[in-house]
């Protein structure tokens, strides 16, 4: 990915001797003789890629299977655990002579990575978009990420800030290299199997993510009889997450090819400079922000998803504590669930899209909606780990189809040639939507002594999401984006 700011840096320095301008300037011909014939020799990167190529489109897909063991294994399950247990401790870390727990150092942490995704996500998109490298940007951020995730297997007790440092820029790199995966999907598929491919990818990431979470749980509960502490069964359990993602994602490198930009934006980008592409990128944005703007009803969409994202976000990520503060419920029985949740959402995936063939895209995530409303009705009279555990098994089953058919709805919606500009704006939205249900949750638990209210009040957030998302016209929404 950074093939071409590496080449443009290194023409910038000035040799004095003759025979080192000559190997540079041999070298630099080299690379680039490489990288554009290649690239013009493969069917692939013609104009017009095929698509619904069946090659190409598990080469996507086992991208979700690779990066999904991060998502379940290090930030929902291992490593918070051990961040809070092993890492900082009950006495917590001293900040400027305030005191903070693990808890709010691990807010922090998520709040700070998605703020930097925040700013950065339409930018890369509209980067990606000009020069025709979404894939070199999905594989850089990829591999970056992944190295970050591997190398928390090094941090221990008292590692604090090398811990700060690793995991937010592995969660940074995670959801940058999201932006690029999502964009791929308008361009390898046709528009009537944009639900079945997507949801697809999102069952390859539940399957992927929840072997590899089996794997570093059996791990956990078998480090006596396997010689290790049980922080060392963590320490490998994280480390094999980075490894996972790195390995499989090589064949996403091998399989999805992308297409040149039919304007000849790509071909002929050798002479630009980082700071030329810093200036697109903010240009274009800004030029997209403003034509957004003008598309009611793609807009309309994106409020109504940051709201109702924000109460399926919020139900995920404080799942864990309303367990073990509200509910007294043992380690076992949240990872267990949790692992429920992941298997039991690739067949949601799957059967949603199903039932999106016969309701349509828009009738079924409202029909998800409405049983998120459930879930948190469940939730807030749940009483044993039995109920527990039935909560996690709907919340698996409409996690899948409300995540997957989102993302093609949207997909559907947007222009083909700006794509990954557009899940940029996707990927804004998506992050910003996890600020304001935590918060209420919070909240609502400090004022009242008890999650119970807090769980109910996510109810807001899915029925103001269902009546927006009621108002868009989707067949005026996907004609708008004809006019971009």
């Amino acid at each position: 990915m950074l093939l071409n700011a590496q080449r443009n840096s290194l023409k910038k320095f000035t040799f004095n001797h003759k025979k080192c301008q000559d190997i540079l300037k041999n070298a630099l011909d080299f690379s680039n003789e490489i990288c554009h014939n290649k690239a013009n020799s493969s069917p692939h990167t013609e104009k017009q890629v095929m698509k619904n190529d069946k090659k190409t489109l598990f080469g996507w897909c086992m991208y979700d299977w690779a990066n999904s063991a991060y998502g379940t294994t290090v930030v929902a399950a291992l490593l918070p655990n051990y961040f809070a247990l092993g890492i900082v401790g009950e006495a917590g870390v001293s900040i400027a002579g305030q005191t903070f727990s693990a808890t709010a150092l691990w807010g922090y942490m998520l709040g700070a990575s998605a703020l930097v995704v925040f700013f950065c996500a339409p930018v890369l998109g509209a980067i990606a978009d000009f020069s025709a490298a979404k894939k070199k940007f999905l594989i850089g951020f990829a591999y970056t990420g992944s190295l970050f995730a591997t190398l928390l297997y090094f941090c221990t007790a008292g590692d604090v800030w090398l811990t700060v440092l690793l995991f937010v820029g592995s969660q940074v790199c995670f959801v940058a290299a999201n932006v690029f995966y999502d964009a791929f999907l308008p361009q390898i598929t046709t528009p009537e199997r944009l639900d079945a491919v997507s949801s697809r990818g999102y069952a390859f990431g539940y399957l992927g993510g929840g072997l590899q979470f089996a794997i570093a749980l059996a791990l956990v509960k078998m480090h006596d009889s396997l010689g290790m502490s049980e922080a060392m069964s963590a320490r490998i359990g994280i480390g094999m997450a980075g490894i996972w993602w790195a390995g499989w994602t090589l064949f996403t490198v091998k399989f999805v090819k992308e297409a040149k930009p039919g304007d000849g934006r790509g071909t002929d980008n050798a002479q630009l400079q980082w700071h030329d592409y810093l200036k697109i990128g903010i240009g274009r944005t800004v030029a997209t922000a403003k034509k957004v703007r003008r598309f009611k009803h793609l807009t309309l969409f994106l409020i109504a998803y940051l709201v109702y994202n924000d109460g399926i976000h919020t139900v995920s990520t404080m799942a864990t504590i309303y367990g073990t503060q509200e509910l007294g419920l043992s380690i076992t029985v949240l990872m267990v669930t949790l692992l429920a949740v992941q298997i039991i959402a690739i067949g949601g995936a799957l059967v949603f899209n199903r039932i999106a063939n016969f309701l349509g895209t828009k009738r079924t995530v409202m029909l998800t909606l409405l049983l998120w409303s459930g879930v948190v009705t469940y939730g807030y009279f749940t009483q044993t780990a039995t109920e527990f555990f039935l909560l996690g098994a709907v919340v698996g089953l409409v996690l899948g189809g409300s995540q997957a058919l989102s993302r093609s709805f949207y997909g559907a919606m947007i222009p083909e040639e700006a794509s990954a500009e557009f899940y940029g704006f996707y990927s804004v939205f998506s992050k910003f939507s996890a600020t304001f249900g935590p918060l209420t949750f919070g909240f609502i638990a400090q004022v009242t002594g008890s999650a119970r209210p807090s769980i109910l009040s996510l109810m807001v957030f899915f029925v103001v999401g269902l009546v927006l998302l009621g108002c868009v016209d989707e067949e005026k929404a996907k004609a708008d984006r004809l006019a971009f």
